[in-house]
C-alpha cells in the first residue's frame, strides 16, 4: 500500500529539496495548498526549523540545522513504517550508476574539448556533439522511469521525477539549451539533483560520503 506523507513533513522536506524557495514554490513542490503551506511554514519558523531571508526583490525560506534534523527524523520514522523491505535503499543503489552518467552528460553539455583546450565551453554550435548528449540524457530518463515507479509505489511523495525530467528534456530537444543544466528552472540537472537529495535525505545518508 502506497504511503501518503503528512503535510508538515512534505512542506519541510520541500524546503530542503529546493534549498531556498518562497511560499508558492514550496507549495508546488510539496503538493500542498498555498494557504496550508503558509501556515505550516510559519509554524516551522516559530519552532526554529526555518528562517526567511530576502535578497533584493527575492525572498524565500531555508532550513536551519534544527530544521534539517527535524526533517531527517520525520523521514526516518516514515521510512521505517512505509518501507520495511528496504525498497528505497535498493533503488538508491541502482540509481548511483545512472547518477554518474548524468554528471558526465551535464559536463559534456557545458564543455567540449577543442584544439584550444580540453575545458573549452560548449557553444552549442556542434549539433552532432549536442545530439549525442541529448541521446545520453534520453537513455538516462528511460532508466529513471522504473526507479520512479518503484519509489512511488512505496511513498507517494516520490512521484513526478520522471515526468519532470522528460518535460525538461523535451524543451532541450526543442532548442532551449538551458533546460539541460539551468539552475533557476526545472531543468534535467535540477530535477535529478532534487531526486538525489530526496534519496539521501530519506535514507539518512551523507552525499559527500558516497563512493
Amino acid at each position: 500500500m502506497v504511503r501518503t506523507s503528512e503535510p508538515r513533513l512534505l512542506v519541510l522536506h520541500a524546503v530542503r529539496l529546493l534549498g531556498f524557495g518562497d511560499t508558492p514554490e514550496v507549495a508546488d513542490r510539496a503538493g500542498t495548498g498555498r494557504r496550508e503551506t503558509a501556515t505550516l511554514l510559519n509554524e516551522a519558523a516559530d519552532r526554529g526549523w526555518l528562517q526567511r531571508s530576502s535578497f533584493a526583490d527575492v525572498g524565500g525560506w531555508w532550513l536551519t540545522e534544527d530544521g534539517k534534523g527535524e526533517n531527517e527524523r520525520g523521514l526516518a520514522r516514515e521510512r521505517e513504517s512505509a518501507d520495511p523491505g528496504g525498497i528505497i535503499a535498493t533503488t538508491y543503489r541502482e540509481f548511483l550508476p545512472h547518477n554518474a552518467l548524468l554528471q558526465r552528460a551535464c559536463t559534456d553539455w557545458q564543455l567540449m574539448p577543442t584544439a584550444a583546450g580540453r575545458l573549452a565551453p560548449n557553444n552549442h554550435t556542434d549539433t552532432g556533439w549536442d545530439a549525442r548528449v541529448l541521446d545520453e540524457l534520453t537513455s538516462i530518463g528511460d532508466a529513471l522511469a522504473p526507479l520512479d515507479e518503484r519509489l512511488t509505489g512505496v511513498l507517494e511523495r516520490f512521484g513526478g521525477y520522471h515526468a519532470r525530467f522528460d518535460a525538461a528534456l523535451d524543451r532541450a530537444r526543442g532548442g532551449q539549451a538551458e533546460w539541460v543544466d539551468g539552475t533557476d528552472i526545472d531543468s534535467c540537472h535540477r530535477v535529478w539533483f532534487q531526486l538525489h537529495e530526496d534519496l539521501i535525505a530519506t535514507l539518512g545518508l551523507d552525499r559527500g560520503a558516497e563512493a
